[in-house]
C-alpha cells in the first residue's frame, strides 16, 4: 500500500468511537487555547478530544473538487499524538487498513449534505 499523497484526501487517522482515542496533554491543552474546552473533554482525571460522529470534533470534511477534503481546523494546535503520526509510517498504514469503510461513509454524508445544502440554495 502506498502512502497517501495528501494526508487531506485520506483522513482515517482523526476517526474512532473511542471516547478515549486522542489523549489531550497539559501541553495540548495550552496550545489549543481559548478551544481548549469545546473541543477537549476529561474522562476521569485524563482530558481526550472529543470524537463527534465518529470522528475527531476538530475534523471538518469539506467537498472539494478531487473529493473528500479531511481539514484539521486546529492543525497548528493539534494535540502531540496528532503531531507524531507521520504519513506513510507503519501506525499510519495500520490506521488506514483498519478504519478505511468508516471514512469512505463519511465522506460520502458529507457529500450528500453538502448536495442537499446546494440544493436548498438553489
Amino acid at each position: 500500500m502506498n502512502p497517501p499523497a495528501d494526508c487531506r484526501h485520506c483522513g482515517v487517522c482523526c476517526f474512532s468511537n473511542s471516547p478515549t482515542y486522542v489523549r489531550v496533554t497539559g501541553e495540548d491543552w495550552t496550545r489549543l487555547g481559548d478551544d481548549a474546552p469545546g473541543l477537549a473533554q476529561f474522562i476521569g482525571h485524563r482530558a481526550y478530544l472529543r470524537m463527534s460522529e465518529g470522528h475527531c470534533a476538530a475534523l471538518e470534511i469539506r467537498n472539494g473538487p478531487a473529493g473528500p477534503d479531511f481539514f484539521c481546523t486546529v492543525y497548528d494546535r493539534r494535540p502531540q499524538v496528532c503531531r507524531d503520526l507521520e504519513r506513510g509510517s507503519p501506525e499510519c498504514f495500520g490506521e488506514r487498513d483498519t478504519k478505511a469503510a468508516a471514512v469512505a461513509v463519511a465522506a460520502a454524508v458529507a457529500a450528500a449534505v453538502a448536495a442537499a445544502v446546494a440544493a436548498r440554495a438553489e
